[in-house]
């Protein structure tokens, strides 16, 4: 049933299966639950938890608990409070359910005004403030981060990767006494750049292995050509979860449900870094959409040329990075064609929004290509890492190989430019093929360890 919280895994005994199996794995004994907490309640990082609730928490209860922490004290302002009462009275299946829970009058009263309600409260009840359009399954939401945390078996990144690094700070001091360590999945898309002492990457899982000791086989990414609502109404999607052969396998079969297929992978680094590239251009692809009335030909010549620019900035990150193909290249073309930073760059390009609104935006969280801009752009201007210019033979930054990634960091960042810059940026008469890029990024050794803070000759992840 199409965004029904039902599911009919359970049904068949082949969800209890995949539970025992994992439990058997992490040791958990008859009794014991298997733990799984949410860390953050964005879209992505909600609708996972909700499909690991519909899977297993609902019909397994003695077996598995799913939990999500999420900030406490964020209201819902009243013309959210609105919408969200017309959703509800136009799904019978939602409107019963609330109606049962003895739920449904406090969204009445918000509607009227004569009550205030707030983003944890609607979570319990499968509202998603990002993602009011679409109800989830009701879900057991934690304010308090260490009640989220401390015996998690299972933790779920669905952070962004700017206020990764801060959480799992804290996240560490609960996990001091603790023998042995959680699993980490990590939905976050971004990076940090680190200038000092040499300039170098830090990744999400590298942010989360940093701030609690958590040894990285234990921490995974997991990424793919998904939007959320779309994945939670059983649109046909998949996955890939990186990381450690000895979790990864386990875990993508653990995950993998008829409408959601995970496959497992080895190369964390590339993936990682792929999808905080992908915001990046998609902010530009939502911009040359809005500015072309859509057309097809010039969202197509942008797309040839941004994920050019994305496999040239993967050789130096990595020594024999995935190819840009399967559901890296999906990926990469549903964010640009529907994600949420493509919309705002369309937005910014309609003038419906402005920089000086920042990059958390009502409605729909945290644009995350807006910081991952200024942190690839800061990683590569850099002439400590100089590459070999193809034509004039000299040493450049790599950034200066990179005209849309500079291009949007001017509009972006230093607001130096408008947005129509983009258009130029892709209609420059001396641009060199894209094809010229990539080859030279297969040709050349461009791969420099020390951007992921490795030494030299080290090799991947």
């Amino acid at each position: 049933m199409v965004g029904s919280y039902a599911n009919g895994a359970g049904k068949n005994g082949a969800a209890e299966g995949k539970l025992d199996e994992l439990r058997r794995r992490l040791g958990k004994a008859e009794g014991d639950p298997l733990r799984i907490a949410g860390v953050g309640a964005g879209a992505w990082g909600s609708v996972f938890c909700a499909l690991l609730q519909d899977a297993y928490g609902r019909d397994h209860r003695d077996k598995t608990q799913v939990r999500v922490w999420r900030r406490p004290g964020r209201a819902v302002d009243r013309a959210t409070a609105e919408h969200l009462f017309e959703v509800i009275n136009a799904r019978e299946a939602v409107l019963r359910r609330l109606i049962r829970r003895c739920a449904y009058l406090k969204y009445v009263e918000a509607r009227l005004g004569d009550r205030t309600l707030y983003a944890d409260e609607i979570l319990r009840d499968g509202f998603c403030l990002n993602m009011i359009d679409t109800p989830l399954c009701p879900l057991k939401v934690v304010t308090n981060l260490q009640e989220a945390v401390w015996d998690a078996d299972i933790v779920i990144n669905g952070l962004p990767s700017t206020e990764t690094r801060e959480v799992f700070g804290e996240i560490g001091r609960y996990w001091k006494e603790r023998i042995n360590p959680p699993i980490i999945i990590s939905l976050a898309k971004g990076i940090e750049a680190s200038l000092d002492p040499m300039p170098r990457i830090i990744t999400p899982t590298q942010m989360i292995a940093n701030a609690t000791g958590v040894p990285l086989e234990n921490i995974l990414y997991l990424g793919g050509p998904n939007i959320a609502s779309e994945i939670y109404n059983k649109e046909y999607a998949n996955a890939r979860i990186c990381g450690s052969e000895k979790w990864r396998k386990p875990l993508s079969k653990f995950l993998r449900q008829p409408h959601f297929i995970v496959w497992d992978n080895s190369d964390l680094i590339t993936h990682e870094v792929m999808g905080g590239l992908k915001n990046i251009y998609a902010i530009g692809a939502g911009m040359v959409a809005a500015l072309t009335n859509e057309s097809a030909t010039s969202k197509a010549v942008y797309f040839s040329l941004c994920t050019s620019e994305m496999i040239y900035i993967t050789h130096l990150l990595a020594e024999e990075p995935e190819r840009l193909s399967g559901p890296l290249l999906a990926d990469t073309y549903v964010t640009l064609l529907k994600g949420r930073n493509a919309w705002y760059g369309h937005k910014l390009a309609k003038a419906e929004l402005t920089l000086e609104m920042g990059d958390s935006i009502k409605g729909k969280g945290t644009i995350q290509g807006v910081s991952a801009v200024n942190a690839f752009y800061e990683l590569l201007s850099q002439g400590s890492i100089s590459v070999t210019h193809p034509e004039t033979k000299k040493h450049v930054a790599p950034v200066e190989l990179c005209p849309i990634l500079k291009t949007l960091y001017k509009i972006l960042i230093k607001r130096e430019l408008g947005t129509s810059s983009i258009l130029e940026a892709i209609r420059d008469e001396s641009m060199s093929d894209p094809r010229e890029r990539i080859e030279m990024a297969q040709r050349q050794s461009l791969y420099r360890p020390s951007l992921l803070g490795l030494p030299k000759g080290d090799i991947k992840l």
